[in-house]
């Protein structure tokens, strides 16, 4: 890709400035592939200039961890080492700022007994329960951003003759998609967060009580807790240091009543977890819990997913987004949640975030749960979008204000 060295500059910078905020005197730590040591070092440059202290990179790698999960002994795959977990509350302690860059195939795993990857996830979730509770209540910065793996280059472009042609691809479509092509992509994401924020502004104000969804294969309606708070682009963490969660996002969101959702749901793309496509799925939910599931591709996984806890079967995060969105009107498929995500509505099953209602940072996990937020120890976004989806917002007295058209803002 030509002056793909600036572009990769200016993406690392982009991370450390407006993703997690950098600020004099942070731990930073950096969740990333060896294959994307490159940025992984650009990262870690433009940290320490911002003034970090500390800027720790743990790396993974793909193959070693489908070499574990096949070879490993069962002891391993269920308990987590008291080191790590240790590693893990010292970033809590010390408000880290967290940078994940996901580039992992898509289906890495795929062949591997879906038991022992479940075993491992359930302990690994019960493991990192005390860094996610601080991450889904903004108690430090955190962001999501991604880098083109050979292999999940591969596979979201087949069609291109060589793997350089399909990691420059995908490279290209990370860049548009992140703004890294503007001449200023940190005004430019200042702009896209203001333009996000003034949408969930509007929903704010109207305090709808449900939404109700419908399209083929789905009729859904699923209540909001009282005092919810939707969410745009950008966040405030504890200290009220702005910083954006995920880059690329398209979407405004907020938490559902875990006690109030009922009917049908089909999954519009697929879903890469734990290694594995998961494609057609089906979701039939009574009071708030998930009773029948289905998946043309997959199943065993998803199955073992809906087991993690009890939250597993319920959902924590509602998600808007239009069909117009950039990633949507590409056609591309990407095998990421990152991506795929910000092509078109999701819901989340899962615990949800903390700051979706008013005060939630504050609350003990039992008060949160009173109000109607999902506790549990995964969150696993699937799409559920299309241009063929409408969404109406219910007001307490039984009134309707359509809010989605044909997968558009109404």
């Amino acid at each position: 890709m030509e002056n793909f060295n600036t572009y990769l500059q200016k993406y690392a910078e982009l991370i450390v400035k407006t993703g997690v905020n950098v600020q004099k005197g942070q731990t930073v730590v950096v969740n990333i592939d060896v294959e994307q040591a490159e940025l992984a070092r650009l990262i870690v440059k433009e940290a320490y200039k911002l003034g970090a202290s500390n800027v720790s990179v743990q790396w993974s790698d793909d193959i070693v961890s489908r070499e574990f999960f096949a070879n490993t002994t069962e002891e391993n795959l269920t308990t987590i080492p008291q080191h790590k977990i240790d590693e893990m509350q010292s970033w809590v302690d010390e408000g880290a700022s967290r940078i994940s860059v996901v580039s992992k195939n898509p289906d890495a795993f795929a062949g591997i007994d879906s038991d022992r990857i479940a075993k491992y996830q359930l302990a690994a979730g019960k493991a990192m329960f005390p860094l996610r509770e601080a991450t889904q209540a903004n108690k430090l910065s955190w962001t999501v951003v991604a880098a083109a793996g050979k292999d999940w280059a591969a596979k979201v472009f087949p069609d291109l003759a060589t793997n350089e042609e399909q990691v420059d691809a995908l490279w290209d479509q990370i860049f548009k998609t992140t703004r890294i092509y503007s001449e200023d992509p940190i005004a430019a994401w200042d702009a896209h967060d203001k333009t996000l924020w003034a949408k969930a502004d509007e929903l704010n104000a109207e305090q709808f009580d449900a939404l109700h969804y419908t399209a083929p294969g789905t009729d859904l309606i699923i209540g909001l807790p009282k005092n919810h708070r939707w969410e745009g682009a950008g966040s405030d963490n504890v200290r009220g240091e702005h910083f954006m969660a995920n880059m690329p996002t398209e979407e405004v969101f907020t938490a559902a009543d875990n006690r109030r959702i009922d009917g049908v749901v089909s999954s519009t793309k697929p879903l890469s977890y734990a290694g594995t496509t998961i494609e057609g799925m089906v979701f039939k939910f009574e009071n708030g819990r998930v009773v029948e599931a289905s998946a043309e591709k997959g199943e065993d996984v998803l199955l073992k997913l809906l087991d993690t806890d009890e939250g597993a079967r319920s959902i924590g995060e509602v998600a808007l987004v239009p069909n117009q969105s950039p990633i949507s009107q590409s056609g591309i498929v990407f095998y990421n949640t990152l991506f795929d995500e910000n092509a078109s509505n999701h819901l989340a099953l899962g615990s949800a975030y903390a700051f979706n209602v008013e005060g939630g940072t504050e609350m003990t996990q039992e008060e949160l749960a009173a109000a109607g937020l999902n506790r549990s120890n995964t969150h696993v976004d699937f799409m559920i979008g299309s241009a063929e989806m409408n969404i109406d917002g219910i007001r307490a007295d039984g009134t309707r204000q359509p809010i989605f058209r044909n997968g558009e803002w109404a």
